[in-house]
C-alpha cells in the first residue's frame, strides 16, 4: 500500500514538473525562432558565431522581441547597418552592443521605438560619422564609441559635448591625411554648435491679452528655428527673419494656463532649446458642483478652476458655513488646471438638508453656484409608514409577513403558559383544600403473605 502511495506521489510530481517546463518554454521557445548563429536565454539575444555571420538583426515572433530587454551582436563580417524599421518590435530594450563587426550605417531613426534604451556599445566597428538626431529623444547614460574610424567632421563635434556617465576620455578622429587626433581638441571652421535665446523669460498676464515671444539663435553652419507647444486654444501666428522668429499669440485663454512653449535651434554640429510657461491670470469658474454622494463621509464633488488659486466658501440656507471637524472642504486632486474636491459632511441628518451654495473667489473676481442636498427625511413629518428615514434600498417586506409573525409568537406564549399551569397543578395538587388528589402512579396497597 506504502509503495503504491508513493508511485502515486512521484507520478504527480513528474506531472507539476512538467508543467513548469511546458510554462517556461511557453514563454520562451529558443528552438522556434531563435537563428542558428545566435542563442536565445531568457531576455537576452546573443550572435557572436563568426562562422555564421548575419545580416541584419534576428526577426524574432512579435511577443520574443517584446520580451527581448539585451542584444549582443559580436564578430559578424556580413553586418554592417541599423536601419529604420530593424529594432521597431524590440520595445523593451534597454541595451545593445553592436562590436567588432562592418557597422557603416546608423539610421536616425533607427531607436524610434526604443525609448527604454540605456546602454549602447558600438565599439570597434567601421562608423565614419553619427549623428547626434540619432539620441535626441532618449535618455542615454552609456555611449560607447571608440575603435570606429571617426571622421574629424562637423557631424562628429557633438561628441565633444558628451557628457554621458561612461564618457569616454580619449575619442579620435581622423583627419583628410589619415592622421589620427583626439576629437576633445578638435576645432574646425564654420562648425559651432547653436545657441537659442528666449525672450520674455517668465510671461504673467491676464486672460485676454495679447503676446509676443522673440527667440534668436547663432551657430554655424545656419540653425533652424523651430517653436513647439502645447495645443493652444488661443489664435497665433509665427514671423521669422533669418536666424529670429516670433511667436505671437492674441487673445490669450485660461485654457493655455501653464502652456509650455518652446523654442529650439539645431545644426549639423548639434542643438539647443528654450522655454517658457505661460502663466495666465483669470477669475474663478466652478465648472461642476453636484448632489451629495454617500461614502464613509457625505461628499458634495465639485471642480473649480482659476489663477491664483481661488478661496472657497460656503453658505447653507443664504448663511455661511463654519467649518470644523464635522463639515469640511477638501481638495483631493488638481488636474487639467481645475482643483477637485468636495465638502465633507460626517453623518448628516435631516438638519442638514437644503441649498448649499459654493463661493470662488480670488482678486480677478468670484463664481457661484448652488446644489439642494438631501440627505434624510424628516422624521417628524414623515406621514409615509413604509419610507425609511435614510435612503435606504433594501426591500421592506409585506403587511401579510408581519401578521405571521404576531401568530407564532401568540402561540408560543399561550403553550408556554398551559406548560407552567400544568407544573403547579402536578407540585401543589396533592394536598389542595379543596380535596383534589394529585396524580400517583401507584397506590400504597397492602400485601398479604401466605404460608404454605
Amino acid at each position: 500500500m506504502q509503495h503504491a502511495t508513493r508511485r502515486q506521489s512521484s507520478r504527480w510530481a513528474a506531472r507539476g514538473l512538467c508543467c513548469v517546463l511546458a510554462a517556461l518554454a511557453a514563454l520562451w521557445r529558443p528552438g522556434a525562432a531563435c537563428p542558428a548563429a545566435c542563442t536565445c536565454a531568457g531576455f537576452r539575444l546573443s550572435c557572436a558565431d563568426p562562422e555564421r555571420s548575419l545580416v541584419a538583426f534576428p526577426a524574432l515572433s512579435e511577443p520574443e522581441m517584446e520580451n527581448i530587454t539585451d542584444i549582443y551582436i559580436a564578430n559578424q563580417s556580413t553586418f554592417s547597418s541599423i536601419n529604420e524599421k530593424d529594432l521597431t518590435l524590440y520595445r523593451n530594450l534597454r541595451n545593445l552592443t553592436v562590436t567588432n563587426t562592418r557597422l557603416t550605417y546608423v539610421s536616425r531613426q533607427a531607436f524610434q521605438n526604443n525609448l527604454k534604451l540605456q546602454y549602447l556599445n558600438l565599439k570597434d566597428n567601421n562608423l565614419s560619422s553619427l549623428s547626434w538626431k540619432t539620441f535626441r529623444h532618449l535618455n542615454i547614460s552609456y555611449l560607447m564609441l571608440s575603435g570606429n574610424p571617426l571622421q574629424c567632421s562637423c557631424e562628429n563635434m557633438w561628441m565633444k559635448q558628451w557628457r554621458g556617465e561612461e564618457a569616454e576620455a580619449e575619442l579620435l578622429c581622423v583627419e583628410e591625411g589619415g592622421k589620427r587626433r583626439p576629437l576633445s581638441n578638435l576645432k574646425l571652421p564654420h562648425c559651432v554648435v547653436p545657441k537659442v535665446t528666449l525672450n520674455p523669460q517668465r510671461v504673467t498676464v491676464l486672460e485676454g491679452s495679447n503676446v509676443t515671444l522673440t527667440c534668436n539663435t547663432s551657430g554655424t553652419p545656419t540653425p533652424n528655428l523651430t517653436w513647439n507647444a502645447c495645443q493652444l486654444t488661443s489664435s497665433y501666428e509665427i514671423v521669422s527673419s533669418g536666424q529670429s522668429s516670433e511667436l505671437r499669440l492674441f487673445h490669450l485663454s485660461s485654457l493655455d494656463n501653464e502652456c509650455k512653449i518652446s523654442c529650439s535651434s539645431d545644426n549639423t554640429a548639434g542643438g539647443s532649446e528654450a522655454s517658457v510657461q505661460l502663466n495666465v491670470l483669470f477669475p474663478p469658474i466652478i465648472s461642476k458642483l453636484m448632489d451629495g454622494i454617500p461614502d464613509h463621509h457625505w461628499c458634495i464633488p465639485f471642480s473649480v478652476s482659476g489663477n491664483p488659486q481661488p478661496e472657497l466658501r460656503w453658505l447653507f440656507r443664504g448663511e455661511p458655513i463654519k467649518e470644523g471637524a464635522f463639515i469640511t472642504t477638501r481638495i483631493h486632486d488638481y488636474s487639467e488646471h481645475e482643483y477637485h474636491g468636495c465638502l465633507q459632511l460626517d453623518s448628516p441628518t435631516h438638519i442638514n438638508n437644503g441649498e448649499y451654495t459654493l463661493l470662488a473667489r480670488n482678486v480677478y473676481g468670484e463664481d457661484r453656484k448652488s446644489i439642494f442636498a438631501h440627505f434624510m427625511h424628516d422624521p417628524w413629518n414623515d406621514t409615509t409608514a413604509t419610507e425609511s428615514i435614510y435612503y435606504d434600498d433594501t426591500p421592506v417586506g409585506p403587511p401579510e409577513d408581519r401578521v405571521a409573525v404576531y401568530v407564532v409568537v401568540g402561540i408560543a406564549a399561550v403553550t408556554f403558559a398551559g406548560f407552567v399551569l400544568m407544573l403547579v397543578v402536578l407540585k401543589f395538587g396533592r394536598n389542595s383544600k379543596f380535596g383534589i388528589k394529585g396524580f400517583v402512579l401507584f397506590h400504597n396497597v397492602p400485601v398479604e403473605v401466605v404460608g404454605r
